[in-house]
């Protein structure tokens, strides 16, 4: 019988050693695969890019449940150098999702099917969807995800049934001006007037305020190594949220005019385009009851949260848009987690984890009844 507390902080140190990027997470994909090989699951490699779906069926009939991990690691620079960091808990997700695989391998699917999703680039926003236009999930009928959640949210001993993510985007804008020499700057067009202008006419926009939102610049690069040359390029970047996919929308269609509007004040041209994102959560009523019962189950009543609502994004919410059918929710485990999500530091405490595969487990039993 497999020792759930062992294993899992064995698979969790095994990952949290070979940290990997989205689209990158070769080694990381090649020890899940041939780990649910090993535990008897039909194993399919290579989806989206370095995805993996296991596969387990009972025989008999009923739904085909799913549990999804997120695999990759971030890229951080630290102390100006280079390097990569499973900041935001990924490992810990796949290293509970695959120690609740080979446990339910080993009790056996009482009916139905089961299948694990380890997916790629979740923080570039394009796993999911990879993995989707594959074709390789089609057919699941549930899907169960889990985040380790910050301190803030979330400490240990508890979970949340529902994590509220928002709508998620990142917009990419070019300005175009004109080059001339620091003493002429009248034969010019100065991309820094304009990304100034831009700027100023995006934190001018203006959303209905019942609905949570927010956009920010995040990113202005623009000028070269010659310091008395009046740039022609800036390349810039908004991080847009917002609570509902209809606000999103329309903040979207906003940023693009103020764009363009923005540039043009100073003669300037500009092209502002989606460059990643994700929609908000939509989850299935009747799964995040069946997360309130594994959670209460595993920490008991006082260890059951609400819902959290959450400005932060996450590309699962696709499987739910793009899949037709497709009934998800998603668990907040609580841990501890400092100083947040994203830190280079990031760090919490792991003594949660077997409760997390335990509350999966719960999860996938409640659900093939």
């Amino acid at each position: 019988m497999i020792d759930k507390a062992k294993r899992v902080d064995e698979i969790y140190k095994t990952l949290h050693a070979m940290p990997e990027v989205g689209f990158a997470e070769h080694r990381t994909s090649k020890f899940l695969a041939e780990a649910l090989q090993k535990a008897g699951y039909k194993v399919t490699t290579g989806i989206g890019g370095t995805g993996i779906v296991g596969t387990i069926s009972s025989g008999k009939p009923g739904q085909t449940v799913a549990l999804r991990a997120d695999m990759d690691a971030l890229s951080h620079t630290v102390k100006g150098q280079d390097i990569c960091v499973h900041s935001c808990g990924h490992d810990a997700h796949s290293a509970m999702t695959l120690t609740a695989a080979e446990v339910m391998a080993e009790q056996g699917v009482k009916a139905g099917t089961l299948k694990i999703v380890f997916q790629p680039a979740e923080e570039k926003f394009e796993g999911a969807l990879k993995m989707i236009e594959s074709g390789a999930l089609n057919g699941i009928d549930i899907m169960f995800g889990m985040h380790l959640r910050p301190i803030q949210e979330a400490k240990s001993g508890q979970a949340s049934p529902a994590i509220y993510h928002g709508a998620s985007y990142l917009i990419e804008a070019t300005v175009t001006g004109l080059t001339a020499h620091g003493a002429r700057p009248h034969l010019g067009i100065n991309v820094i007037d304009a990304a100034v202008a831009v700027v100023q006419a995006v934190n001018a926009i203006r959303s209905n305020p019942v609905v949570p939102w927010s956009i920010k610049t995040t990113r202005l690069h623009a000028g070269g190594s010659t310091l008395n040359v009046i740039p022609d390029r800036a390349e810039m970047v908004f991080d847009l949220r917002a609570q509902a996919d209809k606000s999103a929308d329309e903040l979207i269609e906003k940023v693009k005019q103020a764009v363009v509007s923005g540039a043009a004040t100073v003669g300037a041209k500009a092209e502002a385009v989606v460059k990643a994102g994700s929609p908000g959560a939509e989850y299935d009523s009747v799964l995040v009851e069946i997360a309130r019962k594994a959670i209460t189950a595993v920490l008991g009543p006082s260890g059951l949260l609400d819902p959290i609502v959450t400005p932060g994004g996450e590309d699962f919410h696709y499987f739910t848009k793009k899949i037709q059918g497709l009934r998800t929710a998603y668990i907040g485990l609580g841990c501890d987690a400092e100083p947040g999500l994203h830190h280079p530091d990031f760090h919490f405490d792991h003594a949660m984890m077997p409760k997390g595969v335990a509350i999966l487990l719960k999860a996938v039993e409640l659900s093939m009844v």
